[in-house]
């Protein structure tokens, strides 16, 4: 079974309101902005056309990755999903 496979069985209980991580989408640091769209697994960092980072929270797969890279510089803040929303993985 593929990763894509595992990760499509998986179920979101998302807060479409409330977003769990604060990005800083007015940062002009290409190389930290960079790192996490290079790294985030779930592919939730992107940049338009005018090179302007994007960020949806939604589909947020809660590794962390993000907030380890970038060190308080592009990721403000990072906690878990309030109560029982966020991922539940299904597949181990």
């Amino acid at each position: 079974m593929t990763i894509e496979d595992k990760l499509g069985v998986d179920k979101f209980h998302t807060d479409e309101i409330n977003s769990h991580i604060e990005v800083d989408k007015e940062s002009t640091d290409m190389e930290e902005i960079q790192k996490v769209i290079k790294a985030c697994p779930a592919g939730l960092y992107k940049l338009d056309d005018e090179n302007h980072l994007l960020f949806d929270h939604l589909g947020c797969l809660e590794c962390g990755t993000c907030r380890v890279l970038s060190k308080g510089k592009i990721v403000k803040d990072w906690e878990y999903p309030i109560g029982t929303r966020g991922i539940e993985y299904r597949m181990g």
